[in-house]
């Protein structure tokens, strides 16, 4: 582990200025969810059931939207992407806090269509501006700071609700999120490397060169990633490798088999966080702590945050996979809490792969898409660990309805290891098919080199 790592990282100022300017994105954003809910309980006078269909319209818009929005961003770039949607957001916000409950629904649902996709663009911004042996260690920086942004949203959110009338505090919350997109929209930092030098944004050969020589040459490439080590061992072996070349069958243009195990990832990680989610509150109210849930909730994110900071400073990347596993196992102990303490404790480790785990998708993302895709590809990413969210609250509810708060833990946790299995066998039975096409590309290479010499 080498802490001096995040020193080249931070010294990068897109790097450092991404990373600033996320947090300030998303500490509104989070704020805005929480006062959303506020104020259809308290403004609006409904239940928190009614409340959560409107964060499930804007939540399911959101979702659709992600690969759309991405898709935007690869072909007409930032500003002819965002512009729209800060106008739309806009009008949107200023109308939805002063109408009744149906029309909410409606607004919401509409402002999380045309969302500003600040974590495609600002991820893309940090894979962009640092080489690939830096990315793991920018990447984790970002989720540790998406981590400090939840732990602040949350707390202002319910702060301004309570200080000021929920529909100002909604406005207020929600602008300030427009107007932060704006300034990324001035900035407007480019998203590719291409893009970068001037170059044409499809003109990604350099980079994807770069990263397959750099895992041949001291570079671990993640155990489950097969396509790249054989391309790597192409390459050593002399064989010329396109960064168009197909890696399998491709939906899209590049959701291949491996990239979609990968989504599936992201999607069962947020399956286990939502789950955990419900289960922390579950718990408390279970032992009449319910003024605790604030405080644990910021020690899990601050094991969120420790484990982030020390992966990203770790030797080589993991399989998402095994980090994976690492989130369900160390989620199942926290059914054997007896109280608020040994909760809190045990809160707090479960914790600690959160980061690294939605770090890792990411990461191994990056290097199985070419990068004209990046965009596209961030878009799914989002969508599939909103789908993951989706799914892990209501599947935790119904544990705990039926079996009390310690079967939401048990079940998420299961669920978890049982896909992270899955793709452990999968990658190990791809990776054996990699290294069986590695071995014959190495083999057709000296062949013709032979046949060449002999012609000559």
């Amino acid at each position: 582990m080498d802490l001096g790592a995040y020193r080249p990282v931070l010294a990068n100022r897109d790097t450092r200025d991404a990373l600033l300017l996320g947090f300030l994105i998303r500490v509104p954003m989070w704020a805005g969810a929480v006062i959303l809910t506020l104020h259809v309980v308290s403004s609006l006078g409904r239940s928190y059931g009614e409340a959560g269909l409107v964060t499930a319209a804007s939540t399911v818009a959101v979702a659709v939207s992600g690969p759309w929005r991405g898709r935007l961003l690869d072909r007409i770039g930032l500003r002819r992407t965002v512009g729209p949607s800060l106008v739309v957001q806009a009008v949107c916000w200023s109308i939805a806090p002063w109408v009744g409950y149906a029309p909410l629904i409606g607004f919401a649902a509409l402002a999380g269509l045309f969302v500003v996709p600040t974590f495609s663009i600002l991820r893309q911004v940090i894979i962009r501006s640092v080489p690939a042996d830096q990315r793991r260690t920018a990447l984790s920086l970002d989720s540790s700071a998406t981590e400090l942004s939840f732990m602040a949203g949350p707390a202002i959110g319910v702060w301004l609700a309570t200080s000021w009338d929920t529909g100002w505090a909604l406005l207020v919350c929600e602008l300030t999120s427009v107007a932060a997109g704006f300034v990324l929209w001035v900035v407007n930092p480019p998203l590719t490397s291409g893009a970068a030098e001037g170059a044409p944004a499809g003109d990604t050969a350099v980079e994807t060169a770069g990263e397959t020589v750099g895992a041949t040459t001291g570079e671990r490439v993640a155990a489950d990633e097969p396509g790249e080590a054989g391309r790597a061992e192409a390459i050593a072996a002399g064989a010329a490798v396109s960064d168009d070349a197909p890696r399998g069958r491709a939906v899209r243009g590049f959701i291949t088999l491996p990239v979609a195990a990968v989504y599936l990832a992201a999607a069962c990680s947020t399956l286990v966080l939502s789950g955990t989610d419900v289960g922390i509150v579950a718990a408390l109210r279970s032992f009449e702590a319910t003024g605790s849930i604030g405080w644990v909730l910021a020690l899990w994110g601050a094991g969120s945050l420790i484990g982030g900071l020390l992966y990203g400073a770790w030797h080589r990347s993991f399989s998402v996979f095994w980090l994976l596993a690492g989130l369900a196992a160390t989620t199942a102990p926290v059914a054997l809490a007896a109280g608020v303490p040994s909760f809190a404790v045990f809160i707090t480790v479960s914790g600690f792969l959160c980061a690294p785990t939605i770090t890792a998708t990411v990461e191994q993302l990056s290097r199985q898409v070419p990068e004209r895709f990046r965009g596209e590809m961030m878009g799914w990413h989002g969508s599939a660990m909103t789908a993951g969210s989706a799914v892990g609250a209501p599947v935790a509810g119904f544990a705990i309805d039926h079996g009390g708060w310690q079967w939401g833990f048990v079940v998420v946790s299961a669920l978890g290891v049982l896909i992270a299995a899955a793709g452990l066998v999968g990658s190990r039975a791809a990776r054996r098919r990699g290294g069986r096409s590695a071995r014959t590309a190495r083999t057709d290479s000296v062949h013709g080199l032979a046949a060449a010499n002999i012609d000559h």
